[in-house]
């Protein structure tokens, strides 16, 4: 098992629109080959700043979802409300 950590930086003001425009995301990764399970949480000292925990089987069906279309419409949705590229780090326990 790995986990996928994704690190986005809401646009200010638009936190509310965050929400809503994740929720597509969360219905499109549910049906990823792979996916185990996601948390969601927000920096206690930024609350700009959102951090996404996932869970996946493996390496690969994270790139399957990573490049997959599915992913690509639902980042429509959540590029415009953030500053910047979102941050993504995979690890694994050893």
């Amino acid at each position: 098992m790995i986990k996928v950590i994704i690190e986005r930086r809401i646009a200010e003001g638009l936190e509310a629109n965050y929400l809503e425009s994740i929720r597509y995301t969360l219905k499109a990764v549910l049906e990823a080959p792979g996916y185990i399970s996601s948390e969601s949480l927000i920096d206690i000292n930024d609350t700009n700043h959102r951090i996404i925990m996932t869970n996946w089987t493996s390496v690969q069906a994270w790139d399957v979802w990573h490049k997959s279309d599915a992913r690509r419409e639902a980042l429509a949705y959540i590029a415009p409300i953030l500053e910047g590229d979102e941050k993504i780090t995979i690890t694994e326990a050893r």
